[in-house]
């Protein structure tokens, strides 16, 4: 394929794209359908022409006869009176018209089967566009459906994608209290458990005073209970040296 071929089939490619975006089928139908309507029109014209050809061609074809059996009728008087040259001129002019009804003759058979032809051509075309009309009514009110339901299709994907996005957003404030309130709760366990308060290492004279007369008095209830473990009668053991 040349550049030029390349270049052609590209162009009417996205002219067909164009085309087939501006087409609307409801339009397309319509149309099809005057389309149709005007190729009745000419058939039904068509047949009109012919018939009216056939016609003219039967009534010349009635006076010629007349004219054949007038002259028929003028021969036999003729030659009633003796007249026998009289008699022959008719009887030749009666010959004269049988031929050109003879002529004509083809010509009428061949008018009478196209007027036929067009005839069934035309019932056909009439059938076809009673039941070319059903269906297009039929494809336009589905088509008007479709057009509603995508309409309604896209406005609840519109709604679709602003409730995700607000989801998305309420799951990052949800997520942002959890660790603010997991971070409050570590805060409040160390506070309770003294960590951080010995972080500055100022603890004041007086909570050591505190601390150390709470762990003497611990000291000396767990020595109370040893020795009601051992009774008073036991001699202590000897504490050596690690």
């Amino acid at each position: 394929m040349t550049l030029f071929q390349r270049a052609h089939a590209i162009v009417q490619a996205k002219a067909n794209k164009a085309l087939d975006a501006a087409e609307k089928p409801d339009e397309m139908l319509d149309l099809s359908y005057e389309q149709m309507l005007d190729q009745i029109t000419q058939v039904r014209r068509a047949l009109v022409t012919i018939a009216a050809s056939r016609k003219q061609i039967e009534l010349q074809e009635q006076q010629l006869q007349h004219t054949v059996d007038h002259l028929q009728d003028q021969a036999k008087a003729a030659l009633s009176q003796g007249n026998d040259d009289l008699a022959k001129e008719a009887l030749s002019r009666k010959a004269a018209a049988q031929a050109q009804i003879d002529g004509m003759e083809p010509q009428h058979v061949q008018l009478t089967e196209q007027e036929q032809k067009l005839e069934q051509t035309l019932g056909a075309l009439q059938k076809k566009v009673n039941d070319f009309r059903t269906k297009k009514e039929v494809l336009k009110a589905q088509y008007s459906a479709a057009q509603a339901e995508s309409s309604v299709n896209e406005s609840v994907a519109g709604i679709s994608t602003t409730f995700g996005d607000s989801g998305a957003a309420l799951q990052r404030a949800q997520d942002k209290i959890a660790t603010m309130q997991a971070r409050a709760g570590a805060l409040d366990e160390l506070l309770q458990s003294g960590v951080l308060e010995d972080v500055g290492g100022d603890t004041d004279d007086i909570q050591k005073e505190l601390d150390e007369a709470g762990s003497a008095a611990d000291v000396d209830k767990e020595l109370a209970a040893l020795k009601a473990q051992i009774g008073p009668g036991s001699s202590p053991p000897q504490l050596t040296s690690g």
